[in-house]
């Protein structure tokens, strides 16, 4: 009883202070993938299904925090199925997201039924850069779609993607809907830095090194 007890304590120490679920669904998801079909093409497109259950719900349809953690989700298994995760292992690397949008074009309902297609869609020497769509099993219709900036640290995507081909990939072309993103990405990079009075030290320091 006493056991039991500690146990029922250390349960409700990690339920409150953490979010126990998610971890547990990512360890899934990744164990999940490693049982799947591999996909041999990097840059090839993967689909996971989904529901819309209670959990995920805000007045009858999908919570717009919901379509980000279904994300996470439908990236790791990508990353685990497609290689990328096992490279970055190889080359002592990690990935974070530097950067996200999401276009929410219709709602998804409680118990509506809908596909998360996502894929790496083009990397510049620090990134990659995925799209990641919601598409409704009702209709067919795309009711969400992200774009994903995925940090690489300690390697690059050009390494990575060379570990795994065993070759060069050259870099498909930027959708132009991309090249605005990225673009915005960077204004707001530097307005953010002007603001904290970074690039001013920077262009300090660069003068005193001339």
């Amino acid at each position: 009883m006493e056991m039991l007890l500690w146990v029922l304590g250390v349960l409700l120490l990690l339920f409150s202070s953490l979010d126990v679920w998610y971890f547990v669904r990512a360890a899934v998801t990744v164990v999940r993938a490693w049982f799947q079909k591999p996909v041999w093409d990097v840059l090839g497109e993967q689909s996971v299904s989904g529901r819309v259950l209670l959990h995920d719900i805000d007045l009858g349809h999908m919570n717009n925090a919901r379509f980000l953690r279904e994300c996470d989700f439908a990236r790791f298994s990508l990353y685990s199925r497609n290689g990328v995760f096992k490279a970055c292992r190889a080359l002592r690397a990690t990935m974070v997201v530097g950067a996200t949008t999401i276009r929410l074009r219709r709602a998804l309902c409680l118990g509506e039924a809908f596909e998360l297609r996502t894929r790496i869609v083009v990397w510049d020497e620090k990134a990659f850069y995925l799209e990641q769509r919601f598409v409704s099993c009702r209709d067919g219709l795309v009711a969400a779609v992200m774009l994903c900036k995925q940090n690489v640290v300690r390697s690059s995507p050009d390494k990575i993607l060379q570990f795994l081909c065993k070759r060069k990939v050259e870099c498909p072309d930027y959708p132009e809907d991309l090249q605005h993103w990225i673009s915005f990405i960077s204004a707001s990079s530097q307005a953010l830095r002007a603001q904290s009075g970074l690039e001013d030290k920077t262009g300090a320091q660069e003068d005193k090194d001339k």
